[in-house]
């Protein structure tokens, strides 16, 4: 039997990534992925890339990391990922105050610019000028998330990686067992987004890692034309993810619901007229918790409709995923406490941004390199 420096759990653009960095950097890796067509966060992601959201040394750093990553990661990994700029666009709601909203955007690298409602309808003509008070504006990358990860593991593979559809049941000490096989490993890295904890729970490993089920409705390619990535600008997952683990207990339990459910209003149209509305956030402990589809799609609609009127009817396809994060914002990156093979990578807030230069950094760390930023995002921190 085989056995590999590293394997690689989970083929979203956290797993695709790093699986890629460390064969690059000279590893033999083994790249796990349960689904031959993955249902994760990076296949329902809007695609936007936060480069001006910075607020600490650290993701300042990232953020700039991450723009020079992409301006040459087409080339180098021989792949279009549909890479471009577009205004993004932070919806004010009616009942806000503009000037107070804008000033709570002030800490960031590159503070957006705040437009009156007039401006606002001009920038993005779809949208709803009775329910704004005033938007925000700033230039954001963007990305097809899926035709990234895909790009990744299509370079992985072409590097020497292997790759097997095979469900991980548990984390070995050296290696992991699956629904085909069991692997051996010298390390293995758990990229599985909102199953990560779960999964390490299976060896006995308990790490400060949670998830929201996150939906959206997915279109296919329309005649409506949305010219801006549009949010609101107060959005209230991150308030959702803050309270909900305050008490860690509640998520060692099936069937918890810490905190009730949220909707952030918003769209994105891809390159090819297709569009992602959402988003939903529930707390559910269970990872597998069913939801009601039907009275979920209902009330996505009739928000998203408030602010984009045309949208609201549009034929679509409702779409759930689980979506990782930590307590404070920040990813958990590195070996796990008395488990020196397990390692995570997971936990990210603004994932498409910093995980491409993050997974070069541990990549270059695990091969015997110091790195300040990714022992600071450790898990001992």
């Amino acid at each position: 039997m085989k056995t590999y420096d590293w394997i690689v759990v989970g083929s979203g653009i956290a797993g695709a990534a790093l699986a890629y960095e460390l064969s690059k950097t000279g590893f033999s890796v083994l790249l796990l992925e349960q689904y031959e067509t993955p249902q994760n966060a990076t296949r329902y992601s809007y695609g936007g890339l936060a480069y001006w959201s910075g607020t600490t040394p650290i993701t300042r750093q990232l953020c700039e990391e991450a723009l020079a990553r992409y301006n040459i990661l087409s080339q180098e990994l021989d792949a279009d990922i549909q890479f471009r700029e577009l205004d993004l666009l932070l919806t004010i709601s009616a009942h806000s105050d503009p000037e107070a909203t804008a000033a709570s955007y002030n800490h960031f690298a590159i503070p957006p610019r705040l437009l009156s409602v007039q401006e606002a309808c001009e920038l993005e003509p779809l949208l709803n000028r009775e329910a704004i008070s005033g938007a925000l504006t700033v230039k954001h990358g963007h990305i097809h998330p899926e035709k990234t990860a895909l790009a990744y593991i299509q370079a992985f593979l072409r590097a020497g990686g292997e790759m097997q559809i095979s469900q991980v049941l548990q984390v070995l000490q050296d290696g992991v067992k699956t629904t085909t096989a069991t692997f051996h490993s010298a390390n293995v890295a758990i990229c599985a987004g909102g199953l990560s904890r779960q999964l390490l729970k299976s060896a006995g490993i308990s790490v400060k890692l949670y998830f929201t089920h996150a939906e959206i409705i997915e279109t296919p390619p329309v005649d409506v034309q949305l010219r801006t990535l549009v949010m609101p600008a107060n959005l209230q997952r991150f308030q959702l993810e803050a309270e909900s683990t305050q008490v860690d207990e509640l998520w060692d339990e099936l069937g918890n619901e810490p905190v009730p459910p949220s909707l952030d209003a918003g769209a994105i149209q891809f390159q090819d007229g297709s569009f992602r509305i959402g988003q939903i956030s529930r707390v559910l402990t269970d990872p597998h918790a069913k939801v009601n589809s039907e009275e979920s799609e209902k009330w996505l609609r009739r928000s998203v409709g408030q602010i984009l009127p045309a949208l609201e009817n549009l034929a679509g396809t409702w779409h759930h995923c689980l979506v990782a994060f930590s307590s404070d914002r920040l990813p958990l990156i590195g070996t796990i406490p008395e488990f020196d093979s397990v390692h995570l990578f997971s936990g990210f807030s603004n994932p498409l941004v910093i995980i491409p230069p993050l997974a070069k950094r541990f990549a270059n760390f695990a091969s015997g390199n110091k790195d300040e930023i990714i022992i600071q995002l450790s898990l001992h921190r």
